[in-house]
Order: C-alpha cells, then structure tokens, then sequence
C-alpha cells in the first residue's frame, strides 16, 4: 500500500525480448505480487512457444492473471480486456496484493493503467476502411484523417495503417474528432512503470535468436494442432506474428527457413514500434535489461511511492 492506503499498480514494459516476464517474476517475489498480462497474444488459450508465454512450472508458484482466456477463433478487443484487466487489478488490491503488469502491448497497457475512453467499433465499418487501406494505400487514409481530424493525423501518422482504420471508424461511427477520444496520461490508480532497454544490435540478435528457437521449441506443431481448432478464422490470434508464417508454411507459400527470417524482421519491426510507443511516455523509468542489480534498482523506484 502507499502512504494514502491505495494500492500501487507496478507495470514493467518495454520491447519483446527484454526481460520483462522475469523481472515481473522477481518484483512479484519480492512485494507480494501477482502477474496480470498486458501482452495481447498471451490472452489466447494454446498460443504459448510463439509468445514466449512462461510455462507453469516457470512461474515460481506465483498466480498469473489475463492468460489464457480466449478461444483463437475468438477477437481480442481493447473494450473487452479493459473490463477483465480492471477487474483483475481491483481483485489482486482488494486482497492486499500488489498487482504487475507485465507485457508489451502499448495500448493494452495503457488499458489497464490509465483512464481511458474506448470509442465504439463495428465490424462491417471497419472491414469497409480496411478494404480501403488495401486498395488505396495508408496515405489516401492518411489524406483523409488529415482532413477530418487534423489533430489524429499528426498523432498518428501516415504508416500506421490500423491506427488510421480505427480513427476514420470511430469518426464515422461517432461523427466526434477521434483526437477527442484519445488517451490522456492519467492514472486510474498510482502506479510506477519500468521500462525495459537494450541496445538495438543486441535486441535485435536476441530476436533473431528467439525466432529460431520457437521452431526448435516446436511452434510448427503448436500452430498446426491450433489450425485444427479453427486458428485461421480468428481475425486476432491469426495475424499474430510467427503465427501467421507458420500457417504459410504449413500451406506450402513458404519454407521454414522463410518463416523463420520473416518472423523475425516482422518482430524487429515491432519492436521498434514498441520502443516508439513506450518512450513517448514520461512516466515511464528506463532500466538497462542486463544490468545485474535490475531488480533491486527497480525495487528502489517502486518503494520511492510504496513504502
């Protein structure tokens, strides 16, 4: 608890294949805490050698929240895991534990942090700018972002083509500037967040390395047992990256030395993306990934708001 009796939310984020998992792992160790999953991929029942999801007996014993809880056929939306992670968060307080939240998903995380309004979605009006995107290119979406919402565009963006199809939704639906609807950087309850940081070359080594051991580790079979239970029909759990090479391998398009350069490019790019997204939040407190007295110095930013 902190000096008020409010119970602190600890968030450790950052790029994937930083260490988040184990220094969650540790800081739980040490506070009392329990694991509540801020990675979007990690939510999907089976999906674990390609998400780097901790096995169980990797887990010290210590309760993980927000695993496990969708079917692959099943769509992960932002609305839907706000209400779970809040609810999650509120338990592990109410039992005077101290809730981590631990993973990459930027807009997850700030999900479960932050005061957040979530505008509506419609499928039919997304496929709708999501056809467009495919057909006139993220630039045309951008031109008209720009037009209606002069304020979004520059938050977002011309490359950002899913961040477009859900602004130009959202107008349409709401007929409201999605700017108006964006996030503000305010805590739903006090909170200290970790971020943690390698140097590009090494991250990037470490993908390229993660990437060739999830096949040795047997993601081939994973995704094809996961096929069997309808994988491609879920528009989510599908796309998600070395998910969606192994089913284009497993069709023929491409070979497993392709599958496994192509995960690892996709997952260098998103990286950057993460790295992008994370930095651009103030609160966050960087750390070196392999500094050996990581947790301890985490512990000190965490007691500074926790006694």
């Amino acid at each position: 608890m902190d000096a008020g009796g409010a119970a602190v939310v600890v968030a450790v984020v950052g790029a994937t294949a930083t260490g988040k998992s184990h220094l969650g792992l540790h800081l739980a160790d040490a506070l009392g805490g329990e694991i509540v999953n801020a990675d979007a991929s990690q939510l999907y029942r089976g999906m674990d050698i390609g998400t780097a999801k901790l096995p169980m007996a990797e887990r010290h014993g210590i309760p993980h929240h927000l695993l496990d809880v969708l079917d692959v056929r099943e769509e992960s939306t932002l609305a839907a895991y706000q209400e779970r992670v809040t609810v999650a968060i509120d338990d592990v307080c109410a039992r005077g534990r101290t809730p981590i939240l631990v993973g990459g998903s930027g807009l997850y995380a700030r999900a479960a942090l932050d005061v957040l309004e979530i505008p509506p979605t419609d499928p039919a009006v997304r496929v709708a700018w999501e056809d467009r995107l495919e057909t006139d290119g993220p630039d045309v979406l951008h031109a008209q972002l720009r037009e209606r919402d002069p304020a979004a565009a520059r938050a977002i963006g011309p490359a950002n083509g899913r961040r477009l199809v859900r602004a130009l939704e959202v107008i349409e639906l709401t007929g409201r500037p999605f700017s108006a609807t964006m996030p503000t950087r305010t805590y739903r309850r006090p909170a200290v967040q970790v971020g943690l940081r390698a140097d590009r070359t090494l991250l990037h080594d470490r993908i390229g390395h993660r990437a060739a051991q999830m096949w040795a580790d047997g993601l081939l079979g994973e995704v094809r047992g996961l096929d069997a239970q309808g994988l491609r029909t879920g528009r989510t759990a599908s796309r998600a990256i070395g998910y969606a090479q192994a089913l284009r391998q497993l069709d023929g398009v491409l070979t497993q030395d392709e599958a496994i350069n192509e995960t690892a490019l996709f997952t260098r790019r998103f990286a950057r993306r993460q790295v992008a997204w994370f930095r651009a939040d103030p609160r966050i407190t960087w750390l070196e990934h392999d500094d050996p007295g990581l947790t301890e110095r985490a512990l000190e930013l965490i007691r500074a708001v926790r006694p």
